[in-house]
């Protein structure tokens, strides 16, 4: 009404314009958690302009001076400055430039993202229907954009709707499937993994799978379908359908050729891939945490099937699902870890900047980072540290210190691709500095991203106090703990056993064949000498009888008598 009486249109021109508010995503199905955004959509005439909305623009009245500080003024008439001026309103901050634009705000202690949808009509009447497809006729991208998010959500409640029973069940797996990404470090789209959408899209597949299933049986079916779905196959609710209003539809000759690595399609008019933000690495981790989820569900329901195996007060109160949720090994299952800390100059700027990095880190992790060097594995941790972990040695103001937030990128190397014992990664950040921060406008002096590296046992103390009671110290005992359990490490483990053994048996072999070798040369040694001596013997028997004859004849000498007597009596005695 406002801008239409500014316009200076007539009273019914003013009384017709009207306006809408829809609500989207997890507030609107009624799965939001406490803590949690709303995502709302302005819907306005063609009478409204974003410079309207944004209060960008705007040139006061009066101007004394040529003053540039600061950031530009808005119009006091903009919706965007009468919620800034809002007493209860805080951490406001417009992302007018983005393809999406977007005001986002606290209000009391409550986030709110309002979009700006503007419809090719001059007014918006009461019975406005946003499910119409005819609403699409005429207008930009970025309305296209903003309305999409409420005619989907609302085509997704529709296509599971079809008993009361039926969607509750899906409520109930949609709130589990949100808790167990949010702890497995899996819920942000703009970061490469499922946003809402695609958590809404996924469970009402499975239950178009399975329509009579409960919701215990139907998480177990969830984690085993996109187990083993063969991507790139496209996830749909609905085939697309073309209302020809001159908006492009995705089809899977696009898909090919853009190669879109797990597409997911939204079931409303113009229907578009949800993940296109997902990549090969990102991909990676989240087949492994399918594979983790379905192996605890499966057990669960193999104990329950078994009947004497689960404790009847922990299936009451829901302890057995603990495993399920329970928080990410993210900060104890790399060897390596890269800290990119995000700094600005003042409070405000340093929330566009970070709003601005935050959307283009997965260009850097999957693209850059884990395209071009030797990496096996590599993840970026979606959850935002308020702190600074920048060296010492950084030069940095005490503003900047204490307006930075700080991301973490995990990563282990192949090291059957590496070349030396360090990793280039000054390039690849130069790269991302010059080709993607450079496109945030107004680039303000003072705001910068600086990289830090760090081993497992490095990082800092906030990287834990969330996620373990005990700190870095239980952190570090668990870390111990699976790599002792680890099976790779237990059959290596075996395998070098096996090898000390084999080598151990190996020596007493060879000593017991020197013990033998050396019994054989000394018994061949003694024989030998008996031989010698018994030669010696028989060489030695002529000569020992011939002096025995000489004693003999020496004493019959000595006697008086002859030698040729002697003989003669010996031949008597032997005729005798």
């Amino acid at each position: 009404r406002s801008v239409a009486t500014k316009r200076g249109l007539n009273d019914d021109a003013v009384d017709s314009a009207g306006g809408e508010l829809f609500t989207s995503g997890s507030y609107r199905l009624g799965v939001h958690e406490p803590g949690a955004d709303i995502d709302t959509i302005a819907v306005a005439p063609n009478i409204c302009t974003r410079e309207d909305f944004f209060g960008s623009g705007y040139v006061p009245p009066n101007i004394i001076d040529d003053d540039d500080d600061g950031p530009p003024p808005r119009d006091p008439d903009s919706l965007a400055e009468r919620i800034r001026r809002h007493p209860d309103v805080t951490n406001f901050v417009p992302v007018e430039n983005a393809a999406v634009p977007i005001l986002t705000f606290d209000w009391e202690g409550i986030n709110i993202d309002l979009l700006f949808a503007r419809l090719n009509t001059p007014s918006v009447p009461p019975n406005f229907d946003i499910d119409d497809d005819a609403v699409l006729s005429g207008v930009d991208s970025a309305t296209e954009k903003s309305l999409n998010g409420p005619r989907v959500t609302n085509l997704i409640a529709a296509l599971v709707s079809g008993t009361e029973k039926r969607y509750q069940t899906f409520l109930a797996v949609v709130r589990l499937v949100r808790k167990w990404a949010k702890n497995r470090g899996l819920y942000s789209n703009k970061m490469g993994y499922w946003g809402g959408v695609n958590i809404n899209i996924a469970v009402a597949l499975v239950l178009q799978l399975y329509p009579n299933a409960c919701p215990a049986s139907l998480l177990r079916k969830f984690f085993l379908v996109f187990k083993s779905w063969r991507w790139p196959n496209p996830v749909m609710l609905t085939k697309p359908h073309d209302a020809e209003l001159g908006l492009p539809v995705w089809n899977s000759h696009q898909a090919a050729a853009m190669r879109q690595v797990a597409p997911m399609i939204t079931p409303a008019y113009p229907a578009m891939n949800s993940t296109l933000s997902v990549s090969r690495q990102t991909l990676q981790i989240l087949h492994e945490e399918f594979c983790r989820g379905h192996n605890v569900v499966d057990k669960l329901y193999k104990d329950f099937q078994r009947g004497d195996v689960l404790d009847p007060d922990e299936a009451e109160s829901g302890e057995v699902w603990k495993e399920l949720f329970e928080p990410a090994d993210f900060f104890i299952g790399y060897p390596h870890y890269l800290s990119l800390c995000i700094v600005g100059p003042t409070q405000q700027d340093a929330q566009s900047w970070a709003g601005f990095v935050e959307s283009r880190l997965r260009k850097l992790v999957s693209d850059m980072l884990g395209r071009s060097l030797p990496l096996s594995k590599i993840q970026l941790w979606p959850k935002k540290f308020d702190a600074c972990v920048a060296d010492r040695t950084a030069l940095l103001t005490h503003a900047q210190r204490a307006n930075s937030i700080t991301y973490f990128i995990g990563f282990r190397v192949d090291t059957l691709r590496m070349r030396g014992n360090q990793l280039d990664v000054e390039r690849q950040l130069a790269n991302f500095r010059n080709h993607e921060l450079t496109r945030f406008h107004p680039l303000v002096p003072g705001m910068d991203i600086l990289p830090r590296s760090f081993g497992v046992k490095e990082l800092p103390k906030i990287c834990f106090e969330d996620i373990y009671e005990g700190g870095k110290v239980a952190a570090m005992k668990r870390r111990r703990t699976l790599i002792e359990a680890d099976p790779k490490r237990q059959e290596m483990k075996n395998k070098k056993k096996l090898a000390k053994l084999k080598k151990k048996m190996e020596a007493m072999q060879r000593k017991k064949q020197q013990a033998e070798e050396s019994a054989n040369a000394k018994s061949n040694g003694g024989e030998a000498a008996e031989a010698g001596v018994k030669e010696a013997a028989e060489e030695d028997a002529p000569d020992s009888r011939k002096r025995k004859r000489e004693e003999n004849g020496d004493r019959g000498r000595e006697g008086g008598s002859s030698p040729v007597k002697g003989e003669e009596q010996e031949e008597e005695e032997a005729a005798l």
